[in-house]
């Protein structure tokens, strides 16, 4: 795991999490801001779990109000984590209808981009979707497999995961539309996806897990639904017969430049 400067906050005895003001006005710098900028661009889906959840916008949730929401929709909750946590962790969590949500907010100077998720990213970016039963169905059932899966699996599972849940795209009778967290989080990005300078690719599940992606870059290309309830379609398939299938196939040529890895120091 990689290490993180920030510091998930703890309930007190009555389980309420005490964020100061400061952290409060962030929320709402982030929260007004991409109100604005999803408009024409996020799907009807995540804007219907918009509505129900009726995020507060000068302060932040605590997390029993999202689970109250999401209990009375999909019979989900979210669950609070540090700010970074293992893959078992996460796989467990979703294979028990919970989404990990780190109770910390970015500081200004990290406004428009950091590289751990936060309470923003993960309440705003992800659990508007989590009330609709054809993304709910989809997630758990990846947490499922993901529960089961090998290392070498994960890593095919990842990527699917990357391709819909975080950068997804889909298709409406409106037009393209986003539905990933990922890019919903990100006025940059929200944006650029929906641009003509990145490729967009009819979506694939084999595809996609054969797809590698970098977390510090725009993405070069995003997989495009032809509606939402097509996640909820995957989740019946033999996706793990698509990720036994993607390891023997092999990674296509990325669509970017790979990270440069700092040269080991010589010894003396």
């Amino acid at each position: 795991m990689k290490q993180t400067h920030y510091v998930a906050r703890e309930p007190d005895a009555q389980g309420f999490i005490h964020y100061p003001p400061e952290e409060h006005a962030v929320w709402n710098t982030l929260i007004t801001r991409q109100l604005k900028v999803i408009e024409g661009r996020a799907c009807q889906e995540y804007l219907d779990g918009i509505d129900k959840l009726g995020l507060p916008l000068d302060r932040i949730p605590q997390l029993g109000e999202i689970n109250k929401v999401l209990a009375d929709t999909t019979g989900w909750q979210v669950a609070r984590v540090p700010a970074l946590i293992p893959f078992q962790t996460f796989f467990e969590l979703l294979a028990n209808k919970q989404f990990p949500v780190a109770t910390f907010i970015r500081t200004r100077e990290e406004l428009d981009y950091l590289q751990e998720p936060d309470i923003f990213h993960e309440i705003f970016g992800h659990c508007p979707l989590l009330t609709n039963p054809w993304f709910a169905e989809f997630t758990h059932t990846y947490g499922k497999l993901g529960l089961a899966a090998t290392k070498e699996q994960r890593v095919y599972l990842a990527r699917l995961y990357w391709m819909t849940i975080e950068f997804g795209l889909v298709d409406t009778p409106e037009g393209r539309r986003i539905y990933g967290g990922g890019i919903l989080s990100s006025p940059k990005e929200t944006v650029y996806s929906l641009s003509s300078e990145p490729e967009h690719q009819a979506f694939d599940p084999l595809e996609a897990m054969r797809t590698p992606y970098r977390i510090d870059i725009l993405q070069p290309v995003y997989f495009v639904l032809p509606e939402l309830k097509r996640l909820f379609d995957v989740a019946q398939e033999d996706i793990m017969g698509m990720v036994e299938r993607g390891m023997q196939l092999g990674l296509h040529a990325p669509l970017f430049t790979p990270k440069a890895v700092p040269p080991k120091p010589k010894a003396a």
